[in-house]
C-alpha cells in the first residue's frame, strides 16, 4: 500500500476555487507514487456559529465534485452528516467521510457502509483510540471492510487539542489504514469566539511525527489564501506550501516502510 493523501479545501467556497485547487493538486501528486483523494465538503453542519458559511449544499456541491472527477480524473472524498446523504454522496465520492463528532452514530455508519465506498472515520476528540474498534466493527458488520481511521487530536481542557502518537499504533491494531489529520489536529475549537482558531505552524511537525509513528497517510486542508478561507483558515495549509511538505512526508514514509 502506498502513501495516502487526502487533501483539498475545508468547504466548497466556489466552483472556480475548487477547480483551481484540484488542478494544482493534480500537478503536484502526479510527481509522486501516492494514493490521492481530493477532499471538499458540500456542507459543514458543525460550524461554531449559525452565521458561519456552510457550503453550497448537496446538489450544487456534488455537481462541482463531479466536475473535478470528470476533468482531472481525481478520486473524491467528502463528508456526510445524515444517513440519507450517504447514497447521494456515493454517486460521486470514492471515500465517504464520517466527522469526528459523529463517529459513534450507528445509523450514519451503517448508511455509509452500505454504499460500498471506502469509509474514513475520524476518531472523536472524546474517544480513546482503543474504543474505535467498536466503530470499525459497526462498519464491518454492515458488510463493508473498506475502512480507514483518522487521528485528529483529543480534547485537552477548553479550546485545546493534543495529539497522542500512540493513538496511531493503537488504531492500526484494527488492521485498517490510519490517516493523520494534520490540520484539524492543530485546531482550537471555538477558540476565536464565534469561529475555530488554529496553529498552522505546527502542521508539518506533527504530520512528520505521525508518519514516523506509522501513519499510512496524511489528511490536510489546503487553500490558496488561508487568511481569506471561509472555514478553518487558521489551520489550513497554503496551497503553495503543499509540495514541499509532501516531499518530506513521503521520504519519512518510505524510510519507515523500508526499516
Amino acid at each position: 500500500m502506498g502513501f495516502i493523501l487526502i487533501a483539498g479545501p475545508c468547504v466548497i467556497e466556489s466552483e472556480d476555487m475548487v477547480m483551481e485547487i484540484a488542478g494544482t493538486m493534480k500537478e503536484i501528486v502526479s510527481k509522486y507514487d501516492i494514493d490521492y483523494y481530493f477532499k471538499a465538503s458540500f456542507d459543514k453542519a458543525n460550524r461554531t456559529s449559525l452565521s458561519s458559511y456552510r457550503g453550497p449544499g448537496i446538489e450544487k456541491g456534488l455537481e462541482i465534485l463531479k466536475r473535478v472527477k470528470r476533468e482531472y480524473g481525481l478520486k473524491i472524498c467528502t463528508d456526510i452528516h445524515e444517513p440519507w446523504q450517504a447514497q447521494r454522496a456515493a454517486e460521486v465520492a470514492d471515500v465517504i467521510q464520517i466527522p469526528a463528532f459523529l463517529c459513534r452514530q450507528t445509523d450514519l455508519l451503517t448508511a455509509a457502509a452500505q454504499t460500498g465506498r471506502i469509509v474514513n472515520i475520524k476518531k472523536g476528540q472524546f474517544m480513546a483510540p482503543w474504543d474505535m474498534k467498536n466503530v470499525v466493527e459497526k462498519v464491518r458488520m454492515s458488510g463493508n471492510d473498506r475502512i480507514m481511521l483518522s487521528e485528529r487530536g483529543s480534547s485537552f481542557g477548553y479550546n485545546t487539542l493534543v495529539v497522542d502518537m500512540t493513538s496511531i499504533v493503537e488504531m492500526k491494531k484494527n488492521h485498517v489504514p490510519v490517516i493523520f489529520d494534520a490540520t484539524h489536529s492543530v485546531q482550537k475549537p471555538g477558540g476565536n469566539g464565534t469561529s475555530t482558531g488554529g496553529n498552522r505552524e505546527y502542521v508539518e511537525y506533527l504530520a512528520k511525527a505521525a508518519v514516523a509513528a506509522g501513519a499510512d497517510g496524511v489528511f490536510m486542508e489546503v487553500h490558496p489564501n488561508p487568511e481569506e478561507a471561509l472555514s478553518d483558515g487558521p489551520n489550513s495549509i497554503r496551497l503553495a506550501d503543499v509540495e514541499c511538505m509532501l516531499q518530506n512526508f513521503t521520504k519519512i514514509y518510505e524510510a519507515v516502510k523500508s526499516a
